[in-house]
């Protein structure tokens, strides 16, 4: 029994030691802890600039945080209404201008392919829920779009929207209500390929699985990761006067290395 038991820890030992020389950590969880850490790892602003859907301008650089901010290992986002004419947004549906706000992207894609077959995107987060406010943590394709993956978005109230988008018209949602989306929740996606094509895309809320989702088509595909607060829109009107604050730590991007 004691050299049955003996292998048995040896082998376990083994594998684990096997199963961690192929992980990489991509983004860890330390780059919030200073500005040269941030912008080590991740861009400010969306790749694509300033406007995203709804009515929030993004302004953030290495020069200017006064919407995109750090004090103890958080990432503060913050959105500020203006009472100034600042035209409409550039991005569809064009609403007008009526807050500003922050968002970063990651400088490394996520892409499954053969050599990096598993990802794991995670943070923890205080997220704004009340009618006008709607932050994300999200995947877009660098490419085209969709492919897209949201791991948190809320839209003006307590519910998470964990989303995958195939094609504009296929897209699978799970939707779980949070309980005070305030405080901090740990929201992650566990991104695995499946075949030549296809991922298999598992959601997590507080470590508790919620969701598998098939993403057809996502294998070869490159994807930002993107964390930003959006005002208005699909979230309602009209929204807060008063700073939105939307709150992140302990983000954190791995994968797999075959």
């Amino acid at each position: 029994m004691r050299i049955a038991v003996t292998v048995l820890a040896l082998l376990t030992a083994f594998a684990n030691t096997a199963y961690a020389a192929t992980w990489e950590d991509v983004v860890g969880t330390g780059s919030f802890g200073s500005y040269g850490a941030l912008e080590s790892e991740w861009n400010y602003r969306y790749p694509w600039g300033s406007d995203h859907k709804g009515s929030a301008r993004v302004y953030a650089s290495s020069s200017d945080h006064n919407h995109v901010s750090l004090s103890g290992g958080v990432l503060t986002v913050k959105a500020t209404r203006i009472s100034w004419d600042e035209g409409n947004s550039g991005a569809s549906p064009h609403l007008p201008i009526r807050y500003h706000s922050g968002a970063i992207h990651a400088k490394e894609h996520v892409v499954v392919t053969d050599q990096f077959p598993n990802w794991e995107v995670k943070g923890d987060f205080q997220a704004p829920s009340t009618r006008g406010t709607w932050p994300a943590f999200w995947l877009t394709g660098v490419n085209s779009w969709p492919p897209e993956s949201d791991i948190l978005e809320f839209k003006g109230d307590n519910r998470n929207w964990f989303n995958t988008f195939r094609t504009s018209s296929d897209v699978s949602t799970s939707t779980v209500a949070v309980s005070s989306p305030g405080s901090w929740h740990t929201y992650r996606a566990w991104m695995t390929k499946v075949n030549n094509t296809d991922v298999d895309i598992h959601y997590y809320l507080d470590g508790k699985w919620i969701a598998k989702h098939s993403a057809r088509n996502f294998v070869g595909r490159p994807l930002w990761v993107i964390t930003n607060l959006r005002m208005e829109g699909s979230s309602g009107s009209p929204g807060p006067t008063a700073d939105t604050v939307y709150r992140a730590r302990n983000v954190y991007i791995g994968r797999t290395r075959a």
